[in-house]
């Protein structure tokens, strides 16, 4: 099976790599040439796949499989459409499970909860490159799957304030200085680590029976916050100093968290896997967020260089904490 990555090197799509050379797939990535390729196996195409110019090597080829890891808006895709329709036998779009309705009004989240958030534009240009794809599958049967990740953590800490391609929260918990954890902490979140969603992901590659379907792939693990930022103190040996503050009290002094926190991690989720597990028979996530957090905090001590400490960041949590001891007071 010949598979195209369009980006292939980052936080999720790397395990997905690794896994799909493992399963003898014929993979290869479109690179612009400024990021080394080091997963062994891996094909490499030169090429912007937003300069048609650059693209006189990938017009030669076709394919089992297209997916584009690093489309966001709705001009990505009509660009894909056109540059595919004819080329490849399934595009898979990655999404996210930010698309779901939001406030939930039943909060096991399936592939048929509505998409509607009105509260990030990240969420809702998404939705609308849902629907443009499916309108291309409809009526002239482009091979459309979509996938739906939820938090998926590898080389990012999978924290709602300080975290992700940030390392400040864990430079803070180090330095045993406050962390804020919004709301009481007591919310339910899922965290998925890459490898387990590469399982489910791979599976899908070629699968004609996922033409036309959506999927979200998460692990069935369900945590608190307050859980969770416990574990990630006790994989760097410390000890948690969290304040909780209420989510809209942390997005009326600082909104440019509306999006993360409003819009996407203030309420419990549980996510229902039945329908990938039915259609990848034999997936299961198995990589606890105990076991999977020491992993990425070991490739960050490998990789010190990774470590940001981003100081706007900073700045963000301790106006918010400034506020928030202002309003106890």
């Amino acid at each position: 099976m010949k598979v195209l990555f369009i980006g292939g090197t980052g936080n999720i799509s790397a395990a997905c790599s690794k896994l799909a050379i493992e399963k003898g797939i014929d993979l290869y990535h479109l690179n612009r040439g400024k990021r080394p390729i080091n997963i062994a196996g891996v094909r490499s195409i030169m090429g912007d796949i937003n300069k048609p110019d650059t693209l006189g090597d990938l017009n030669r080829h076709t394919w089992d499989v297209v997916v584009n890891w690093i489309a966001y808006d709705v001009k990505d895709v009509e660009r894909d459409y056109h540059l595919f329709k004819d080329r490849t036998s399934q595009y898979i779009f990655i999404s996210s499970a930010s698309c779901y309705q939001t406030p939930l009004s039943y909060p096991v989240i399936t592939e048929s909860t509505p998409l509607k958030n009105n509260e990030w534009s990240y969420s809702n240009d998404k939705i609308r490159c849902e629907e443009y794809l499916e309108k291309m599958y409809r009526k002239h049967d482009f091979p459309i799957t979509i996938v739906r990740p939820s938090y998926t953590y590898d080389t990012v800490i999978p924290i709602a304030i300080g975290g992700f391609r940030y390392y400040n929260t864990c430079d803070r918990i180090l330095k045993g200085e406050k962390i804020i954890i919004h709301g009481d902490g007591t919310s339910l979140w899922t965290n998925t680590h890459a490898d387990d969603f590469a399982k489910g992901f791979v599976g899908l590659l070629g699968l004609t029976q996922s033409i036309g379907h959506a999927f979200h792939i998460t692990s069935d693990e369900i945590l608190s916050w307050n859980t969770i930022y416990q574990i990630l103190a006790e994989s760097l040996g410390c000890k948690l100093n969290a304040v909780h503050i209420a989510s809209d009290f942390i997005c009326s002094v600082e909104p440019e968290y509306t999006g993360t926190l409003l819009a996407d991690k203030a309420t419990s989720v549980i996510f229902d896997n039945s329908k990938i597990k039915t259609f990848v028979p034999g997936y299961q996530a198995t990589i606890p967020f105990a076991e999977g957090i020491k992993k990425t905090i070991a490739w960050f001590d490998s990789h010190p260089e990774e470590k940001n400490i981003d100081a706007e960041e900073n700045a963000r949590i301790e106006r918010i904490l400034k506020a928030y001891g202002a309003l106890a007071g």
